[in-house]
């Protein structure tokens, strides 16, 4: 497979695993339809988790640094250029999400552990 299709195939799968990681922790956290969509949306924005790659970058090994730069490098679409810096950053994230989710799972329970220790998710 294309390097740049697997990072983008990555990053999309990472997208979905990441939301999903979000919204079972929302679930326990409150029934209330709206504060749900709120605590969810907050977690899942381009902003978010460029926090949470820099919360994680030093726990990263060089290899997944890597693999964050590459995936942090790939060509954005033009709508999203206003916030490009984090956007960028959130599809680093994507990508180390869904490597993790489908090579390495034991990891992504390593990361999530670590962010779980994080003031956002308390």
């Amino acid at each position: 497979m294309d390097e740049l299709l697997a990072l983008r195939n990555y990053a999309h799968l990472g997208d979905a695993v990441w939301e999903v990681y979000v919204r079972e922790y929302v679930v326990f956290k409150t029934s209330n339809a709206k504060k749900m969509h709120e605590m969810t949306t907050n977690r899942v924005k381009a902003s978010f988790q460029k926090e949470m790659l820099e919360y994680i970058y030093y726990s990263l090994t060089e290899e997944e640094r890597e693999f964050a730069r590459r995936g942090r490098n790939l060509p954005i679409p033009i709508a999203r250029r206003a916030i490009q810096h984090d956007y960028r950053l959130a599809t680093a994230f994507e990508v180390l999400i869904g490597y993790w989710y489908i090579n390495r799972k034991e990891r992504l329970d390593e990361i999530y552990k670590l962010i779980k220790m994080t003031e956002y998710f308390v």
